[in-house]
C-alpha cells in the first residue's frame, strides 16, 4: 500500500494571510484513490527549513506531494529543493520554454528572463502540463519514490490533479476505485455518526462523513478488480445507509440544491421573492446564482432596520416573531406579485457562553405556507450559509410536496 505525505509551501500560509485549501483538497482525493496519508505539514519560503522537511517526507512516505513555490520569483524555491535532494542538476527544457514563450506572445505580454525557470527539468523529473498558467509541475520519480510538485494556485493545482496526476496515480494503485456521495441536511453530524456506526466500520466500501454548508455530505468509496463490482458494492452499501437517512436526503453526487430548487420552481411555473433582515443576503446571493435564476427570481431585499422595511412597504404591524416573519413574507410575494415569498428573520444571544442564532423562517405560497424556528450555534458569519441552505432545504421539500 502506498504511503503519501503532503508539504505545501509559503510564509503567506504561516502567516495566516491565505488559507491553505490545497491540504485538504489532495487529502480527500488520496482517500478516493486507496492511497493512506499518513503525514501533511506547512514550510514556509525558507531553503534550508524545506530541503529538511522535504528529506524527511521522502525517507518516511513513497509519494510526497507539495504544493506551491512553482512562480517565477526568488521566493519560489521548490524545485531548487527538489533538485538539490535529489543530487541533480536544473536544465532549461526547451519544449516547455518555447510553451512559455507562446503563452505570454499570445496575452501580448513580454516573457521575463526570471520566467525562464519554471521551463527547468533535472533528469528524473517529467513536466506535467498547467492548462490554466504558466507553472508546469513536476512528476520526479527516483529510486522507487515519487515527488509531486504542484502549483499553490487552488485552479491551477485541481485541473492539473484531474486531468493529468489523479488518473496516473490510479494506475499506479491499480484496480478500479469508485466514489458515491449521499447530501443530506437536518441531521446532526454527531447524530450521523451514531446512527451510522456500525457501516462506518467497512474497510471496503467505506463511509466517510463530511460537514458541509449544504449538510452532512456521506462519502461511499469501494475499489475492486472492475467497475461493475465496484459499482456493486456501492450499491450494497448505499442502501443500507439509505434506509437510515432517507428522510434528511436530498441529493446526490453533483447535485446541487439551489439547482435543484430553481428547476422545481421553474417546472412548476412559480416565481420567488425574499427578505432578510438577519443574514446579509446569504440566500439572495445564493438564488441569484442559480441556473436560470432570471425565469423565476423575482429579486431579494437586504433590510436590516425597521426603516428599511417601512421604506419598502414591508409594514406588518405588531405580533410575536412567528407571525411577523409569516406576515413579510406574504407582503414580499405580494409586493413583486411572486408565487411564493421567504423572509428570514433571528437574532443573537448566549448559550453556556456560545453565541446562538436564533432563526425565523417563513415560506408563503398563494394556498399555503410554513415557518420554523431553529437554533444555530457559532459565529453569524460562519452560519449565515448553513442558515440560507437550511431556507433551501425546506423550500424543496415545500415545493416537493405542493
Amino acid at each position: 500500500m502506498m504511503k503519501a505525505e503532503i508539504i505545501s509551501t509559503g510564509t503567506e500560509i504561516l502567516l495566516g494571510n491565505i488559507v491553505d485549501t490545497n491540504t485538504a483538497f489532495i487529502a480527500e482525493q488520496l482517500a478516493m484513490l486507496g492511497i493512506d496519508l499518513y503525514f501533511a505539514s506547512t514550510v514556509g519560503d525558507n531553503f534550508d527549513r524545506l530541503l529538511g522537511a522535504l528529506k524527511t517526507a521522502r525517507e518516511r512516505s513513497d509519494l510526497v506531494l507539495m504544493t506551491g513555490g512553482l512562480g517565477p520569483t526568488q521566493g519560489d524555491i521548490t524545485r531548487e529543493v527538489v533538485a538539490c535532494l535529489l543530487e541533480e542538476e536544473m536544465v532549461v527544457d526547451e519544449s516547455l520554454k518555447v510553451t512559455l514563450e507562446k503563452f505570454f506572445a499570445g496575452r501580448s505580454i513580454a516573457m521575463s528572463a526570471n520566467n525562464l525557470k519554471q521551463a527547468m527539468l533535472i533528469p528524473s523529473a517529467q513536466a506535467i502540463p498547467n492548462n490554466r498558467g504558466t507553472a508546469p509541475g513536476w512528476w520526479a520519480e527516483k529510486e522507487g519514490k515519487i515527488i509531486i510538485a504542484m502549483p499553490g494556485p487552488p485552479a491551477e493545482m485541481q485541473a492539473m490533479w484531474q486531468k493529468f496526476i489523479a488518473p496516473a496515480l490510479q494506475n499506479r494503485a491499480g484496480g478500479v476505485i469508485l466514489s458515491r456521495t449521499l447530501k443530506t441536511f437536518g441531521m446532526p453530524e454527531g447524530s450521523v455518526d451514531e446512527e451510522l456506526s456500525p457501516l462506518l466500520k467497512s474497510t471496503n466500501p467505506t463511509l466517510a462523513i463530511y460537514a458541509k454548508p449544504d449538510g452532512i455530505h456521506l462519502r461511499i468509496t469501494a475499489k475492486a478488480d472492475s467497475e461493475e463490482a465496484a459499482r456493486q458494492l456501492i450499491a450494497e452499501h448505499e442502501r443500507a445507509v439509505r434506509e437510515i437517512v432517507d428522510k434528511y436526503l436530498w441529493g446526490v453526487d453533483d447535485d446541487d440544491l439551489a439547482a435543484m430548487v430553481a428547476k422545481l420552481l421553474i417546472d412548476k411555473g412559480l416565481t420567488l421573492a425574499v427578505v432578510e433582515t438577519f443574514t446579509s443576503g446569504a440566500l439572495i446571493q445564493i438564488l441569484a446564482h442559480a441556473p436560470e435564476s432570471d425565469r423565476f427570481f423575482k429579486g431579494g431585499f437586504y433590510a436590516a432596520s425597521d426603516e428599511m422595511k417601512t421604506s419598502l412597504g414591508l409594514v406588518w404591524g405588531s405580533g410575536d416573531m412567528t407571525k411577523t416573519t409569516s406576515a413579510i413574507a406574504s407582503l414580499v410575494r405580494d409586493k413583486v406579485h411572486a408565487s411564493i415569498g421567504i423572509d428570514i428573520e433571528g437574532y443573537m444571544e448566549k448559550s453556556d457562553d456560545v453565541p446562538m442564532a436564533k432563526v425565523i423562517i417563513a415560506i408563503a405560497g398563494l394556498k399555503s405556507g410554513i415557518s420554523l424556528a431553529r437554533n444555530f450555534p457559532g459565529r453569524l458569519t460562519n452560519m449565515e450559509n448553513r442558515i440560507a441552505y437550511q431556507v433551501l432545504f425546506e423550500l424543496k421539500k415545500y415545493l416537493s410536496e405542493s
